[in-house]
């Protein structure tokens, strides 16, 4: 009789213990699979749009990408900001100046510090965005005064892009014409 019910208890309990609500016996959780099936499915928090910074810190440009605009498209705007900094370096797709400063105008209008000392610069440089000086120095403002460091320094450098840009990108903010 114990040995009937011992093996009445192995078949039973497998199917009991181990699946989750899909099947699955023993999902992964935590892995860089698991974060982008999550993405797909248009399951993002901001613990999985966090992952992004890990992924492309590895040189998992495109892999950042997906997740990342999943992740801006759902209102993270961390997310948006990593957007615009993957399409003004050409990382995981073609450089697009246009494409980084809309990311950065979308940060910025949804009320982030960062986004709009990107959008600032973006329109005191005129890369991506016709450029506008007044319009560009009232976005660093805005980010100054939610307390972003880099926009006070900014503006107490008189807005000399120097001051937060390394000269040896100064190529990349040429105007053409």
């Amino acid at each position: 009789m114990r040995k009937l019910l011992f093996l009445g208890c192995l078949l039973v309990l497998p199917g009991v213990a181990g699946a989750d609500d899909d099947g699955t016996l023993n999902p992964e959780e935590l892995s860089l699979n698991s974060v982008m099936q999550k993405a797909i499915r248009g399951e993002v928090d901001m613990m999985t749009c966090a992952q992004g910074y890990f992924i492309t810190k590895s040189g998992r440009h495109a892999l950042a990408r997906q997740l990342f605009e999943r992740c801006a498209e759902a209102g993270y705007t961390g997310a948006m900001t990593w957007m615009s900094q993957l399409d003004d370096n050409g990382l995981g797709g073609p450089e697009d100046p246009v494409a980084a400063a809309e990311w950065d105008r979308r940060a910025a209008d949804a009320g982030d510090a960062v986004g709009q000392f990107n959008y600032g610069l973006d329109l005191l440089r005129g890369r991506g965005v016709d450029q506008d000086i007044a319009l560009g120095r009232a976005y660093v403002d805005r980010a100054a005064a939610a307390g972003l460091k880099v926009a006070r320094r900014l503006q107490a450098s008189d807005y000399d892009l120097d001051e937060v840009t390394p000269d040896a990108d100064n190529w990349k903010y040429q105007l053409l014409f």
